[in-house]
């Protein structure tokens, strides 16, 4: 890849959607104009966001800023991942194998299931009462 080349990628997770730009640089992260531990403060979600980074050997290589919306802190979390792995893999080709094998770049379809009517939840349903 060219010097200074910025690469674009798209991730989603459950409701949440996160555009990412990932550039040759001190690793510095830019997450809806916060820092990453400061987006995200629980250490989990950190080090699954940096994953493909750490997978592919590249972790403190690069610059990311990301504009992330919709769902909550874990769904955010794996669509930054996604989007991360996905700008990676556009930036190297060689990466792809490494970061597939580790299910990094499957898009994680698990959703939450739509409440069925007669029900109180999506599964749950009313005391039995047989008198």
């Amino acid at each position: 890849m060219a010097e200074n080349a910025q690469t674009h990628a798209v991730g989603r997770r459950k409701e949440a959607v996160c555009r990412v730009y990932v550039k040759a640089g001190s690793g510095k992260w830019d997450i809806n104009g916060r820092t990453l531990g400061d987006y995200f403060p629980r250490p989990t979600l950190v080090t699954s966001i940096q994953q493909p980074f750490t997978a592919t050997d590249m972790l403190g290589r690069f610059d990311v800023t990301a504009h992330v919306e919709g769902g909550g802190q874990t769904g955010q979390a794996g669509a930054l991942r996604l989007a991360v792995a996905r700008a990676l893999v556009d930036m190297d080709e060689a990466h792809r194998r490494k970061l597939r094998d580790l299910g990094l770049l499957t898009r994680d379809a698990r959703a939450v299931e739509r409440k069925k009517p007669g029900r109180p939840k999506a599964r749950k349903r009313f005391q039995f009462s047989k008198r």
